[in-house]
């Protein structure tokens, strides 16, 4: 296909950004609108977006772009999670027991701001803000978008437009107004909601607590989670029951509350945070919803990428990771050299959605491993056996999490499929007394593979796999 094609994006986040990047680098005309301000000349105000997890998956993006060692300025390792009990104890439960293998904290606007001026480093890649889509027309491959400055109206079309506009996409939006194709859609929200708070840098500009740690409060139906920054602060949030519960967001009214609150599940962290109160109702109170649909595009005309096909929650930090790795395998199959955009965005969604189907539903998974599970003695003790195990057989065993955050180059659908089972494995053979720390490690790793293959057969038969 000629290169000179024009494609339409819609959304210049985190996914469009890198994804105008790329195909700017292959050569083709790339036009993107943005409903926002430029966030490098304005400042997005606070409150409104979770600090972001990057690891491996979206590092691959980063190597394919060329941008790798510019991307590593702006993070910030985090070697494990640091649990707080309410008397402030403290354990640190690392991510894996591979030295090399840990998450990092990174600024989104630091980030997206990096991508949009690789992006604009292109002759062929034009990015405009302050254009809000209201509605695409996918059978003519035009897009009606409106003027935050003059409010006017104006139309765009292109040979292929790519909407990677968010949760809330207009695109999406259309196809399913549109009733002119089988579209499914689902969007399901948690019974919590999330808040951004902050723990400020010292007077010094050091940090308060454990830099390279993400920080986790859990207390059964809630938690809070913290995360650094480059300037010494932490990126703090407040996930929390929307109505239910002696403590929820319907009844957090009043400063005297908030604080008592505090007082009483966190006071550490109450310590670090004298701005809490201010925080907490300067920042609004946002939803966490799961969106799953199908098909993402219509014919060779139109696709949806990113949160705009998969919107995710945010508790395995892979909703920008997954939306990074859209793009590296989008990449793949335009090396395959397909005729036109329909067998392209067939062949992409074919094999890319029933990965993105997987890490929802893992990210579900982790947010109640996360607010409870991990204060759990038998979980604690099943994460001992793990980091013994990743640390003396480290080509031989990978957890879940290592599985879905570290291996790459393993599908999300496989990573939750082996590391479901192996979960499995090995709570059984604890609550069977089968299994404890003193055992022989060779002996563990025998038994749990053995166990783990069992568990898998079982689902093969089942039509699991």
């Amino acid at each position: 296909m000629a290169k000179k094609e024009n494609i339409l994006i819609i959304g210049a986040g985190l996914c469009g950004s890198l994804l105008a990047l790329r195909l700017g680098q292959r050569g083709y005309n790339v036009t993107v609108y943005e409903m926002r301000p430029d966030l490098r000349k304005v400042d997005i105000s606070a409150g409104r977006s979770i600090n972001l997890a990057f690891s491996d998956r979206g590092n691959k993006a980063m190597k394919l772009v060329g941008i790798e060692d510019k991307v590593k300025e702006l993070c910030i390792p985090m070697n494990g999670r640091m649990l707080h009990d309410k008397d402030g104890n403290t354990f640190l439960s690392n991510y894996s027991g591979r030295d090399h293998e840990y998450i990092n904290s990174i600024s989104r606007g630091g980030l997206n701001a990096l991508l949009l001026d690789e992006a604009e480093k292109h002759k062929n890649v034009n990015i405009h803000f302050n254009k809000k889509c209201k509605s695409v027309d996918f059978e003519k491959t035009t897009a009606l978008f409106k003027d935050y400055h003059d409010k006017e109206e104006f139309v765009e079309d292109a040979d292929i437009i790519i909407a990677t506009d968010g949760a809330g996409s207009a695109m999406r939006k259309s196809y399913y107004l549109g009733k002119k194709f089988l579209f499914s859609f689902s969007q399901n929200y948690l019974t919590h909601g999330y808040k951004e708070l902050s723990i400020l840098p010292t007077k010094e500009g050091g940090y308060k607590t454990y830099k390279n740690a993400l920080h986790i409060w859990p207390r059964g139906e809630f938690m809070l989670i913290a995360l650094p920054n480059l300037d010494g602060s932490f990126t703090v949030t407040l996930f929390l029951h929307h109505s239910e519960g002696e403590y929820h967001f319907g009844n957090l009214t009043t400063p005297e509350i908030v604080t008592e609150f505090f007082q009483k599940e966190f006071p550490d962290a109450l310590e670090l945070m004298p701005n809490l109160v201010d925080d907490f109702f300067e920042n609004p109170t946002s939803p966490l919803g799961t969106v799953k649909c199908s098909p993402w595009h219509f014919k060779g005309n139109t696709l949806l990428m990113g949160d705009a096909a998969h919107a995710i929650v945010p508790f395995y930090g892979q909703g920008m990771n997954a939306s990074f790795e859209d793009v590296v395998e989008f990449d793949k199959v335009l090396d395959q050299g397909l005729d036109n955009w329909e067998d392209i965005f067939t062949t992409y969604e074919k094999s890319r959605k029933k990965d993105t189907d997987a890490i929802a539903d893992l990210a579900i998974d982790n947010f109640h491993e996360m607010k409870d599970h991990v204060a759990n003695p038998i979980f604690q003790e099943k994460r001992k056996i793990e980091m013994a195990l990743e640390k003396n057989f480290p080509n031989d065993y990978s957890s879940k999490y290592s599985l879905v955050t570290f291996n790459k180059n393993i599908d999300y659908r496989d990573a939750m499929l082996i590391g479901r089972a192996q979960d499995k494995a090995i709570l059984n053979m604890l609550a069977d007394g089968e299994l404890n720390t003193n055992n022989d490690l060779k002996t563990i790793l025998d038994k749990v593979k053995t166990e783990t293959e069992a568990i898998l057969e079982d689902d093969r038969i089942g039509g699991l796999k």
